[in-house]
């Protein structure tokens, strides 16, 4: 009887436990209406953390704006830490041909705002679709699906990749506004679903001692995505099950670790629906974030919010832009709610270092559009924060 009655504890946890994690699924409309909530959200005090945004060049022209005058837009909000990217094909666009002018004006006009800088220095992945940017003379073919890109199989790129990180690392170490470089960007992870080869741990540990060798004096964030539904979660591990994912290996590596967080995105879309993961509530999730926040306290290295999710993250690559409605993956008041529930994981013994929006590109387009909204919830955090 009584083992009956265990069995039957058991079956029940079990099917409590398969709920919970089938109620992380969503099928909404895609389109809401705009509602005024974020303004009524609180926001949780900021401490020591520091707030900024990410800002992409590529994400700029797909969305059509200016590129100068968004960044001289975002930056005249009083934040303080943006995250610049040095993408190689925009930067070398033929062999050894390097024409530094773009990312130039930008670390001048963060500078010039007083803004601390975190450089991304790739050298393959940076942040922003498609997040590959190796130049097409660098790469005659594409690297193989379902292969780990080993630095003995490519040593001419992996030396082409060093030279190319020193030569950034080397033209902006002088400035004092760069406070980190950032190393690839979900370093040994797939992109996305679109491929499946991945870069060894040996080969981003290759350009992790040429990172520090060319400026010890900073530190090194590196940064990965944290799962927060069982679905991606088994995903993640299936695919990366090998060597460990991004966060894995930037726990053995980096100074700084970068958590990736976006509680809520689209799997599929039907007609004007959409299949959605919302992990946001999740029990699964909250251990796992415990977990790690836990091994960073024994290892003494900082977190950081790298991409806290401030923009729609749909079915499409590029976040939709309807007129006078919103994406149910992310409106303007889950800016704030993001942004709360992360600053409610730091403590006074682990604080975070910093969180940076992702999205901002995708505010102005939204201003451009005559929907404020997205700017007026990241003005209201800075300002209430």
């Amino acid at each position: 009887m009584e083992e009956r009655t265990r069995q039957m504890s058991r079956l029940r946890s079990g099917a409590a436990e398969v709920g919970r994690h089938v109620t992380e699924l969503r099928w909404r409309p895609q389109q809401q209406p705009l509602t005024d909530a974020w303004r009524y959200l609180p926001i949780v005090p900021r401490g020591s953390t520091l707030l900024g945004i990410s800002y992409r060049t590529p994400q700029v022209e797909t969305l059509g704006l200016d590129a100068r005058a968004t960044l001289q837009e975002l930056l005249a909000y009083p934040f303080q830490l943006i995250r610049l990217g040095a993408y190689w094909n925009r930067i070398e666009q033929a062999p050894r041909a390097f024409s530094f002018d773009e990312l130039d004006w930008q670390v001048d006009a963060a500078e010039q705002a007083g803004k601390q800088i975190i450089l991304c220095v790739g050298p393959l992945k940076t942040f922003s679709y498609p997040e590959f940017f190796v130049p097409q003379h660098q790469l005659r073919h594409p690297l193989p699906e379902h292969t780990l890109i080993r630095p003995e199989a490519y040593d001419a790129l992996l030396e082409a990749a060093i030279d190319f990180m020193a030569r950034v690392v080397e033209r902006y170490k002088q400035r004092h506004a760069i406070v980190a470089w950032q190393l690839e960007h979900e370093a040994v992870d797939p992109l996305g679903v679109e491929h499946s080869w991945r870069l060894s741990v040996d080969f981003v540990a290759r350009e992790f001692e040429a990172l520090r060798e060319a400026d010890p004096s900073r530190p090194i964030m590196m940064n990965g995505f944290l799962p927060t539904s069982l679905l991606v979660g088994l995903s993640q591990w299936w695919r990366t099950r090998d060597q460990g994912d991004s966060l894995a290996v930037a726990r053995r590596l980096a100074d700084i670790v970068g958590i990736d967080y976006y509680p809520r995105h689209a799997l599929l879309s039907l007609g004007s629906r959409a299949l959605y993961l919302d992990g946001s509530q999740s029990l699964w999730s909250r251990r796992r974030r415990q977990r790690l926040f836990a091994s960073l306290r024994v290892r003494r290295q900082r977190p950081m919010i790298a991409e806290g999710q401030a923009e729609p993250w749909e079915s499409v690559t590029t976040a939709p832009n309807p007129s006078e409605q919103g994406m149910y993956s992310c409106p303007p008041e889950q800016v704030i709610i993001n942004y709360n529930t992360c600053l409610g994981w730091s403590r006074p013994e682990l604080p975070l270092y910093a969180y940076l929006f992702w999205g901002a590109e995708y505010w102005m387009l939204r201003q451009r559009s005559a929907d404020a909204s997205y700017l007026q919830s990241f003005a209201r955090i800075l300002d209430q924060s």
